[in-house]
């Protein structure tokens, strides 16, 4: 099998010729190193390309931008204008690291505020998808990142002002989440329509680790259900990403449809049992990673790691399974070599 046969193979809960061993990109590996072609050579590659010309908010969202020089970088604020007043963010930047210091709504009334906007939808552009799949072919699973409904209050409010709008207004926070819901599917079919035949779909955790499992119901249910069966009517695969604890969630999440699911952590960063796992999911989606990228691929020595490969593959191996790690990207040369060496023990394993 080519790795993306067995990639495919696996995510629709069959049994390939060997359990896939699939980094998550190649984390801060050069792609056109010679480690990076090793990547693909040996290992089972998931590649995301995010395709252009979705925003939530649309066209018609005005905004103006201003950038202040500070002492450790820069802040740059931004103002919304808005048929019911502006709304203020500000992100700031040092030679380390960036992050949202203040988000542009606060408050239910901010919400209303950013709704009230008439919405055009942007230009859309799939290229880097069809870039990707064109340059590797069958020797990676290359998916179209996408987010879900509930990622719009997401980004939109700091985390703590998300978790009040849900327990102030939830049924203002599920409408934002159902007109975000009707926005996205109609950029999901679009590129359904363009050729787009896999799919990562982002924004799941976000209820799961915030708001909890009295929100699964009514947040993920009704909106990334019908976007997964959207992309199956096309034809294609729909892999699902939700960090933090996940066994309480498995049939939740198994509903919606996915086929495939990351990257369930093991202890003590996550609480994933691969074979309660199995047992729970009962053949119903494709479990992917368990091996942390930091805590385990990119600091253990190779034998050490080969060690817990083996044991999670006679955990979760032979059939729907794809070992991976914790889709984080941010994985170094040595986790990449332990990847490699992992190759090995699943072609032992065959």
């Amino acid at each position: 099998m080519t790795s993306r046969e067995r990639m495919l193979c696996a995510a629709r809960r069959g049994r390939p010729d060997r359990v896939p061993v699939s980094p998550w990109g190649f984390g801060r590996i050069p792609p056109e190193s010679g480690l990076g072609r090793e990547l693909v050579a040996r290992c089972d590659m998931w590649v995301e390309a995010w395709g252009g010309g979705f925003s939530f908010s649309g066209a018609r969202l005005a905004s103006e931008t201003t950038t202040e020089t500070t002492p450790d970088g820069t802040i740059t604020t931004a103002v919304y204008h808005t048929p019911a007043g502006d709304l203020v963010s500000r992100h700031k930047r040092t030679a380390i690291t960036s992050a949202t210091i203040e988000f542009p709504c606060k408050t239910a009334a901010d919400v209303e505020a950013l709704l009230s906007v008439p919405y055009e939808p942007l230009a859309t552009n799939f290229k880097p998808f069809h870039d990707a799949r064109a340059k590797y072919g069958d020797d990676a699973l290359v998916c179209m990142g996408v987010c879900d409904a509930v990622c719009w209050p997401a980004t939109v409010l700091s985390p703590e002002d998300f978790c009040l709008l849900w327990a102030d207004a939830p049924d203002l926070f599920v409408e934002m989440c159902r007109i975000a819901s009707e926005r996205l599917n109609a950029y999901v079919e679009a590129a359904c329509r363009a050729g787009v035949d896999a799919f990562r779909i982002i924004g799941g955790e976000y209820v799961t680790v915030q708001l909890g499992p009295k929100a699964v119901p009514r947040l993920l249910a009704p909106f990334d259900a019908p976007q997964a069966d959207l992309m199956h009517h096309y034809g294609a695969l729909v892999h699902y990403h939700n960090h933090g604890p996940i066994m309480r969630f498995l049939d939740a999440l198994a509903d919606l449809g996915i086929d495939s699911l990351d990257p369930l952590e093991a202890p003590p960063c996550g609480d994933c049992d691969l074979g309660e796992a199995k047992r729970i999911l009962r053949g119903r989606t494709c479990i992917v990673g368990n091996l942390d990228d930091m805590e385990v691929l990119d600091r253990l020595p190779e034998r050490e790691v080969c060690d817990i490969a083996a044991a999670r593959l006679e955990q979760a191996g032979p059939d729907g399974f794809m070992l991976g790690g914790t889709s984080s990207g941010t994985y170094g040369e040595q986790a990449a070599r332990n990847f490699i060496a992992i190759v090995r023990v699943a072609e032992a394993k065959r």
